[in-house]
This record gives C-alpha cells, sequence and structure tokens, in this order.
C-alpha cells in the first residue's frame, strides 16, 4: 500500500483540515450513507488505510457516524442513522457504537478473534520464537512507506536542536496528554480537566481514589525524568527499570517489586496468555530484547517493538504497559520528533491488539492503533506547534552553562545577583557574552516556579528552601 500524499510539512494541520471536510461533503450528499471503497474512489489522493483514520477522526469528533458490519458499513452524518438498515446479504445492520480505529483486514481477523469468549480461545504461554524471528534492522514490523508516514508527520521545528529540545519545548503539554492518556488505558477516571489541575497545581480531583492520583502523579516524574535526562537516557535495562520505579511508586502490592524483575508468575486478566514464570529464564530474556532494541535504528521502529515485546514478556509484576509506552517514546524525544501521547486512543482497541500479541503473536491491531494514535499526536502538537516562541539560539547554545549556574545557586541558596552569577561563570562562556549570559541567568529567575524547577534538575522543596531564605 503506497502512501503519496504525505502531509504538507510547513501547514499540515490545515491539509487535514480540508480532507476531513473533504469527507463529510462528500458523506452529507449521500443521505442513505456511503461505504469505504466509494469514499475511496471519490477522494483518490488519499491511500485507503490514511482515508479509514480520517474516517475515525471523523467519528471521534461526532461529524459523522458509522453504521452496518462487514462490507455493509457505510458512513452517514449523525441525524441519519436511526433510519438505516440495510445489507447486500438481507442480514440486519448495526448502529456501530463502539469507538475503535480504522482496521485493516488483517487486523479485523485479530478483533474477530479477540472477541471470542476466553472459553473458547486456547491457551498459550511465552513462546521465544517470536523473538527470534525478529532482526534488528533487517526485520521490520513497521513497512518501509509506514515508516516513511511517521517520519514525516512527526518532523518538528527542533529537528537540528540537541535530543529533547522539542519534548521540553511542549513539556507543559505533554505532562498533562500522556499522564491522562496513558493511565486512562489503565481505567483511571481522572478527565483531562482534572489531570491538569493535579499536575499544575497539585490539586487531587474529589471523589476519586487515592491510587488513580498516584498513577497520574506517578506518570508526571516518569515523564519528566525522560524528558529533563534524555541526552543521557537511552533504551537501556537501567533506563526501563528507572520508569518502572517511576511508574509503579506506591501502586505495588509488594512495595519491594517498585523497580525490580519480577520473581513469581503473574497471569493477564481477559487473556487466556500465561507469562514465563521462571525468574532466571525472565531476567535473561528481558536484557536479550532490551539489547535487541537498542540496536534498532529507526525511531519508530524501535519505539513499536518496545511496544509489543515488554508488554509479551511482562518483565515486571505489574505496570508493564504503561513502562513499554513510556518507553516508546525515548527514541521520538531523543530524534525531537512529536511524542506519542495516546491522546484520544480508544481503551478496548488497545487492548484487544495487545491481546492479539499476547495470544497469536500478531502485531497487526496494535500497529494499527500506534498508527493511529501517532496521527492524533501530531494533530494535537501541531496546534502546540504553531504557538511557540522561536527558540532563543543564544539559550540553546549556553543552556547547560545556564542549567549548572541556577541549580548552584539555588542549592546553596545564594540570591540570584550579578556577583554570584560572575563568580559562577565557566569558561566555556565565550568572553563576548559573557554580559549576556548574566542577564540570560538573572532573568531566568524572574521565571522560576516550584512547578517548572524540574528543568535544572531541582526538586520543590529545594526550591522553596531557597525562596524561603531569600524572602522571595
Amino acid at each position: 500500500m503506497q502512501y503519496t500524499q504525505l502531509i504538507d510539512m510547513t501547514m499540515p494541520n490545515i491539509n487535514i483540515t480540508h480532507e476531513l471536510d473533504q469527507i463529510v461533503e462528500l458523506i452529507a450528499k449521500t443521505p442513505h450513507g456511503i461505504g469505504l471503497d466509494a469514499i475511496a474512489k471519490t477522494i483518490d489522493s488519499t491511500s485507503k488505510r490514511t482515508l479509514q483514520r480520517r474516517l475515525a477522526t471523523l467519528i471521534s469528533q461526532k461529524r459523522i457516524t458509522a453504521a452496518g458490519v462487514g462490507r455493509a458499513l457505510k458512513y452517514l452524518i449523525p441525524d441519519e442513522t436511526t433510519t438505516l438498515n440495510s445489507s447486500s446479504n438481507d442480514d440486519k445492520s448495526e448502529l456501530v457504537g463502539e469507538v475503535y480505529v480504522p482496521l485493516s483486514a488483517e487486523a479485523q481477523e485479530i478483533k474477530n478473534y479477540v472477541k471470542k469468549p476466553r472459553q473458547q480461545r486456547r491457551p498459550v504461554s511465552y513462546k521465544t520464537d517470536f523473538l527470534e524471528q525478529y532482526h534488528p534492522n533487517q526485520t521490520y514490523y513497521l513497512p518501509a512507506d509506514i515508516r516513511e508516514q511517521l517520519h514525516s508527520l512527526g518532523r518538528s521545528p527542533a529537528e537540528n536542536t540537541p535530543a529533547g529540545t522539542f519534548a521540553r519545548d511542549i513539556l507543559n503539554r505533554l505532562l498533562i496528554d500522556l499522564s491522562w492518556a496513558s493511565s486512562q488505558l489503565e481505567g483511571n477516571t481522572y478527565s483531562q480537566l482534572d489531570t491538569e489541575r493535579l499536575i499544575e497545581f497539585g490539586q487531587a480531583a474529589e471523589g476519586k481514589d487515592a491510587m488513580e492520583t498516584q498513577m497520574i502523579l506517578n506518570h508526571k516524574s516518569a515523564i519528566e525524568y525522560l524528558v529533563m535526562n534524555i541526552d543521557q537516557t537511552d533504551v537501556s535495562k537501567e533506563t526501563i527499570i528507572a520508569l518502572h520505579a517511576f511508574l509503579s511508586d506506591g501502586l505495588m502490592a509488594d512495595p519491594l517489586m517498585c523497580g525490580r524483575i519480577r520473581n513469581r508468575a503473574v497471569d493477564i486478566g481477559g487473556s487466556v496468555y500465561l507469562p514465563i514464570a521462571l525468574p532466571q529464564r525472565l531476567e535473561e530474556l528481558f536484557g536479550i530484547v532490551i539489547d535487541m532494541a537498542a540496536e534498532i535504528i529507526d525511531p519508530f521502529e524501535q519505539a513499536f517493538f518496545l511496544m509489543v515485546h515488554l508488554p509479551y514478556l511482562q518483565p515486571f509484576e505489574d505496570v508493564n504497559k504503561r513502562v513499554s509506552r513510556l518507553a516508546a517514546n525515548i527514541p521520538l524525544i531523543r530524534h525531537n520528533l512529536c511524542p506519542l501521547s495516546f491522546i484520544d486512543v480508544p481503551q478496548q482497541a488497545y487492548v484487544d491488539g495487545m491481546i492479539g500479541i499476547y495470544e497469536l503473536n500478531r502485531m497487526e491491531l496494535l500497529r494499527d492503533v500506534f498508527i493511529w494514535a501517532y496521527e492524533r499526536s501530531c494533530q494535537q502538537y501541531v496546534a502546540v506547534q504553531q504557538h511557540l516562541v522561536p527558540p532563543d539560539t543564544f539559550r540553546l547554545r549556553y543552556r547547560l552553562q545556564l542549567s549548572s549556574i541556577v541549580a548552584s545557586i539555588i542549592r546553596a541558596c545564594k540570591p540570584a545577583e550579578v556577583s554570584n552569577v560572575s563568580l559562577l561563570m565557566p569558561e566555556t562562556v565565550l568572553e563576548e557574552d559573557r554580559e549576556r549570559f548574566v542577564n540570560l541567568v538573572i532573568a531566568e529567575f524572574q521565571h522560576l516556579h516550584a512547578g517548572n524547577v524540574v528543568r535544572f534538575g531541582l526538586r520543590p522543596l529545594e526550591f522553596a528552601a531557597w525562596q524561603e531564605n531569600n524572602k522571595i
């Protein structure tokens, strides 16, 4: 399948909006509904897979709806759907109420299988040949045309800047979106607004379980850890274990298993898959999975590999899928690509995709979810990009020196004065830049608050002590 119509990099959101409007106009002209093939023939500049994602976006926006099943599936303007009840085989079509993502034929096969009752699905255990069949940079779960499309979608204005620049630029938005969306996939009932209040102001939502609040805060800590340390962070056992420590803090039945490979058997709710139980073998396979992932050059292939094989192995007693979702962002953040926030991903589609991995060792359904989710994330952050202030090249040049001095002054509880900045001036700041650099440091202190000091590797308590000592 070819993806010839990639989004224009200068104004991608305008092209997507135009395509969406064009589809809605076409559907509006067919009051009795129109099928996918008919839409594809009329809008022949868009591949069928891309068209399916556009249709799913319009359904999520409630601009259109779908009715019928199989070949009888038709798309309509919402107020027309209640009258549709037709099928070439005279079967009764059902109004499609399930929020899902558009699926390829292969993914639909997986969905049909995992929808069967558990009693009709054969119990399976971990299969090492699923991993052994994969050869980094020779085997690809994401075909070349899809990888090309994802690279075009995810390219950011910061592509030629140090690793993590783009993620730091949108950090406030990313903390909210990724913390909320990833937690929602685990059944967390916090709303996006509740999540924003918790992350920005520390206000826990009323009536919510403390575990839900902890889950959100754990995501925040893990995302900050990744973004602020990405130049020293890569796909390694240490990084994955650190992510688990952040994400599982206060949520494990046995606190000692926070940040540790499990030493007991686990099962998967809703699945007939039985993960490997032998601790020594588990430890060995965990190392192999991470080493293989680290060899993968393409960031999207690396991200998807982690989303497939970390949950399949289940190296931790719990929180495995959360770890895999944040781990998938490591290569994207390192390459200054748009991060994957999982915003608006239907929970059931994601769960079904994972069960397809567990029970069938097939990734087509999860792959469709991954592609749809990434396009949705890119749409979200295109809007954020348009409101970003152009980067200050002087600040970028001296960002490490700036961070070091700010952190040193706060930890020493010294006032933010020219004399103190001058005493700490590193030799790497050019003579002709020193006066401007001092002004940059002083100005930075005017914008500091407890919510953003993490950018300098500082804890809120350290900042509070500095404020108290300097009567700020």
